[in-house]
């Protein structure tokens, strides 16, 4: 089997070696330990680029790779990053022309793709449930919110920018857009709109009867909801998939009802959700599935 390197960058970078759709040996995680959500934030693009270089120098030291993998938050095109609201730095980036040459095979530089983290993690799903043949959708819910797809095609897919309300006082999300679903879901968001409680301790008080936070609580299921409705009515029904730092948020149960109160028309009935706990491993894999699908010369 070819063996790949996969890259997952969100709050913080995992680099892993990839064959037949698991990792082989331990993930390499930088920091070691993160101490805030906001890791990253203070790097700037070019030190983002090398750290990730470094790390899979490391890692694939005496090992033939034939292709890396590297999912990025935000706005991907040929390899550059467009936009990044969560890593703003990052902005303009030619992330793939900086890692070109990171790593070499007989001389010759080891190809690198990069893809939308969310595209990731919905490739690594697909990968280790078997469902490389079917439509697989997933919300990555952290200090931004991601939106991903399998099979991976050309687009923005910045679902998490997905327009779920009208109020114009809407408007924590990090890009500055008003109405956004990560202006509600989003752990940054959720930190400026609560300056007194921390998001955990809002989710905790709900349950006590805090009429503040169980309304709280209630939008943003209503409003991952929407986002997750709208995107039934573009593409049809189907499995969705729900992971990342802040998905033990989520009630699978109230989501689904919500959504079955947006979508009525009977051929797009039927959806399911699943929440899956964090999981670098699956990030690492499904970038490294979406480089060896490019085909990509070896």
């Amino acid at each position: 089997m070819r063996r790949t390197a996969g890259v997952l960058v969100m709050e913080h970078i995992a680099v892993g070696l990839v064959e037949g759709h698991k990792v082989i040996g331990p993930l390499r995680v930088y920091p070691e330990k993160a101490d805030s959500v906001d890791a990253l934030q203070s790097m700037p693009a070019d030190g983002i680029a090398e750290c990730i270089r470094q790390q899979l120098e490391s890692l694939a030291k005496g090992e033939k790779i034939h292709a890396i993998g590297l999912g990025f938050p935000g706005v991907i095109r040929d390899g550059i990053v467009e936009d990044s609201p969560n890593l703003q730095q990052v902005k303009g980036f030619n992330l793939q022309g900086a890692l070109g040459g990171a790593l070499r095979l007989d001389g010759k530089e080891v190809p690198v793709r990069v893809f939308n983290d969310a595209d990731a993690m919905a490739a690594g799903i697909a990968a280790t449930r078997g469902k490389l043949h079917k439509l697989n959708r997933v919300w990555t819910l952290g200090n931004g919110i991601g939106f991903g797809r399998y099979p991976w095609s050309e687009g923005v897919w910045e679902g998490g920018h997905s327009v779920v309300t009208l109020d114009s006082k809407e408007n924590f999300c990090g890009c500055g857009g008003r109405g956004h679903l990560e202006g509600i879901l989003g752990y940054r968001s959720m930190r400026l709109r609560f300056l007194d409680l921390e998001p955990e301790e809002v989710f905790a008080t709900a349950k006590t009867g805090d009429t503040r936070c169980a309304e709280f609580v209630t939008l943003c299921h209503r409003a991952l909801a929407a986002a997750t409705a709208t995107s039934i009515h573009m593409e049809g029904p189907g499995q969705f998939y729900v992971t990342g730092p802040n998905a033990k948020f989520i009630d699978v149960g109230l989501l689904d009802r919500i959504v079955h109160e947006m979508v009525k028309m009977s051929p797009l009935q039927g959806s399911r959700f699943e929440v899956i706990p964090s999981n670098d491993e699956l990030g690492v894999i499904g970038a490294a599935v979406n480089a060896e699908r490019a085909a990509l010369p070896s």
